[in-house]
């Protein structure tokens, strides 16, 4: 079931409902040329007007995923996955898939820490918190550095995506990514309701991302729980 949006800058439910048909489209688990389910039983299915999911399924119809046939019904066409507001974001739930949202912890406009790796062109740099989930379960928590020279973050603007964020606020896309995925001790600053405690060792990932500029604008680091969640990395 879609999360009930949380606040003001929430993605709204139809669009949460298309990243979920997006991202099962991305990873297998919908099939080009595959008939989607009749609307009212997807509706019922995922606890949403039938209103609510025909415009999630003219998202996808814009973005090229998906074919309605007058009489016939929705088909996949598996194409334009890299619109997803989600599209980078890997860990998956152990059954598969799950929809990310994230609780905001704190947003700040800091220097640079000298234990961050170089990244950007500037000392300073705007420092994201945020514990994420995958449908309503608790997966990681993360920390977000994003260089000076691309903006500085709005936490009243902020919304679960911050490459949507990033896209519509200052004016740049995300176009690559690069991870490198090990273990390693949850922080100090890790929150009481996260899964495990501040110490205990668990999967860990940073991320360097890259905008249309040569050099990274985005450092980020998440530690996740391997009990909950899976680092998943297709080939197609």
């Amino acid at each position: 079931m879609p999360p009930a949006n949380r606040n003001p800058n929430a993605l709204p439910v139809y669009i949460q409902i298309a990243e979920l048909l997006i991202r099962d489209i991305a990873a297998g688990r919908l099939i080009d040329g595959e008939r989607l389910p009749p609307e009212r039983e997807m509706a019922v299915e995922l606890n949403v007007s039938v209103g609510t999911l025909r415009k999630s399924l003219a998202e996808l119809e814009k973005k090229g995923m998906l074919e309605r046939i007058q009489g016939s019904g929705n088909y996949v066409r598996e194409t334009g996955t890299q619109n997803s507001v989600y599209a980078m974001f890997r860990l998956e739930l152990h059954a598969g898939g799950g929809l990310p949202r994230a609780d905001l912890l704190s947003v700040d406009a800091l220097q640079k820490p000298s234990d961050l790796p170089k990244f950007g062109t500037s000392d300073l740099g705007s420092r994201v918190r945020r514990m994420r989930y995958l449908n309503d379960t608790i997966i990681a928590i993360e920390e977000i550095w994003l260089d000076e020279s691309a903006g500085l973050i709005d936490r009243n603007l902020l919304s679960d995506s911050l490459y949507r964020y990033y896209q519509r606020q200052l004016g740049f896309w995300v176009t690559r990514a690069e991870d490198r995925v090990s273990v390693q001790p949850l922080p100090d600053w890790t929150p009481p309701g996260f899964t495990k405690p501040p110490g205990e060792t668990v999967g860990y990932i940073e991320r360097f991302s890259w905008s249309e500029k040569a050099e990274p604008v985005e450092f980020s680091k998440t530690w996740f729980d391997p009990d909950r969640a899976t680092y998943v990395q297709r080939l197609k």
